[in-house]
């Protein structure tokens, strides 16, 4: 599992594309932030960090599935998907392996934020940001990446290319976020059936955690829908004649 782990790390820091894919990422999060007025935290009078936390599941949205597309497609394009198959290796290695090296890229893209907590700390004249507030969230945006990520993969596994691998990991993405959320504000049910939809979407259950509110049952639908899509990637990649684990 591990040594699956290594090679997704190694091999999306191989060439110029995982670096460039990074630096967008962290161009573009300085730019919505401290540049462009409408959304810089310099402009709300305040320390606060509502906005990059807002602006994160949207962005992260196109991050992952760019840093998953390649995860699977890209092993069976080459074909060292087949390499794969003849070590001793079960289909959960596989899966495992490539989603905590994902995740491993993932901690990298946002561990410089953590920059942007520090600077508004101390521009800060009085009071500060809310420690709390701001832990939780980060808390939020790890068990978004880390079902992200989970999407990704499985996309991954659906696709022939990496261009579909990133549109299929996006929409999906796109759909769990935002899309039950969508449904419920139709007026098409009442208000205890559309809270009901909005249990299943991510949007929920990361607005609670970045308040700074761990609840249980946000942590067991993070968990357990990463680990259903983690599950579909296996069975998906069963096909592929691994040995069952």
């Amino acid at each position: 599992m591990w040594m699956i782990c290594k090679k997704e790390w190694q091999q999306f820091f191989s060439s110029v594309t995982g670096y460039l894919v990074l630096g967008i990422f962290l161009l573009i999060t300085g730019l919505l932030l401290f540049v462009f007025p409408e959304s810089s935290l310099l402009n709300f009078g305040y320390a606060n960090l509502n906005v990059f936390f807002t602006l994160m599941p949207w962005l992260l949205l196109f991050l992952i599935p760019a840093i998953t597309m390649r995860s699977i497609a890209e092993e069976i394009r080459t074909g060292s998907f087949e390499i794969l198959k003849t070590l001793p290796l079960t289909a959960n290695d596989i899966v495992v392996g490539k989603f905590f090296g994902v995740l491993l890229i993932i901690f990298a893209a946002l561990l410089p934020t953590i920059i942007y907590a520090f600077s508004m700390q101390a521009l800060s004249i009085t009071g500060g940001i809310d420690i709390g507030a701001t832990v939780g969230s980060y808390i939020s945006l790890f068990f978004l990446a880390a079902l992200y990520a989970a999407i990704g993969i499985f996309a991954s596994s659906l696709a022939k290319n990496m261009i579909a691998a990133f549109a299929i990991g996006a929409f999906l993405a796109f759909v769990l976020f935002a899309g039950f959320d969508a449904i419920s504000s139709l007026g098409f049910f009442g208000n205890s059936t559309n809270y009901y939809i909005q249990l299943f979407g991510i949007k929920m259950h990361t607005a609670n955690m970045s308040r700074g509110v761990i609840d249980s049952v946000d942590l067991i639908y993070f968990v357990a829908t990463t680990c259903f899509f983690l599950y579909c990637t296996k069975v998906k990649i069963t096909q592929q004649n691994f040995q069952q684990a």
